[in-house]
């Protein structure tokens, strides 16, 4: 049949798929949307081991750097002079997959992904990245004080290729598209993870909590307040 999609590999049938959901079932007579699986549905097969997984054609895209985002408590100067401490601050970023769902270090999907990526490039790829240190900063005056970081990012982009030992969806093979976006080497590309003190002025409500707070010891009346969330 000229305009059937279908390809017969050992006696089984090969569905490709991608279409509303991202996937479209090649079968003799077309399939209804209950009948497809999500993407979702197909990486928690991977994930689990009900399905047979592989991450074809891996493609790395350009290193860039990624949002800053806050990774320290906050130091609130209640004093009448710039006050300087050491803070330190403490860092995890993790891979999401096109949908957004997180890939976690350790299960299945990251180590697939890593293991099509180390054959393609001969280097390793990883779904988290956690890194510690310290900064010392220092906070005008009735300013409040904080560390953000940005991290190195790459995408890689392939096809999950599912394989189920009966038919799952009416099909022995499912293929999906997939963008996985996760933290990349420091040097990538020639991009550089950034750590930069960032302050704003406290507020009014900020100003008056001052005087009911029990301050560090030494010359600068500062004290540190957990960031909360």
């Amino acid at each position: 049949m000229a305009n059937n999609p279908m390809m017969r590999c050992g006696g089984r049938v090969l569905a490709l798929s991608a279409a509303a959901l991202g996937m479209v079932a090649a079968m003799a007579v077309p399939a209804s949307a209950d009948d497809q699986p999500t993407r979702a549905q197909l990486t928690a097969d991977c994930d689990s081991g009900e399905g047979k997984c592989t991450f074809n054609d891996p493609k790395l895209g350009q290193a860039y750097l990624g949002g800053f985002h806050r990774v320290s408590d906050s130091l609130y100067n209640c004093s009448t002079s710039p006050a300087t401490q050491s803070m330190t601050w403490s860092d995890t970023v993790g891979a999401t997959d096109s949908a957004g769902v997180s890939v976690t270090a350790g299960g299945k999907i990251a180590g697939i992904i890593d293991l099509s990526v180390t054959a393609t490039y001969s280097h390793t790829w990883s779904s988290t990245h956690s890194e510690t240190s310290s900064v010392s900063m220092t906070v005008k005056p009735g300013e409040v004080g904080w560390i953000s970081r940005a991290q190195v990012m790459q995408t890689v982009s392939g096809t999950w290729q599912t394989h189920y030992d009966d038919r799952k969806w009416g099909h022995y093979f499912w293929f999906v598209p997939d963008v996985v976006t996760g933290p990349a080497p420091n040097g990538t590309d020639g991009r550089s993870n950034a750590v930069v003190v960032k302050s704003r002025k406290m507020t009014a409500e900020e100003k008056r909590s001052c005087s009911g707070r029990s301050f560090r010891s030494g010359k600068s009346k500062a004290f540190v307040v957990h960031v909360q969330g």
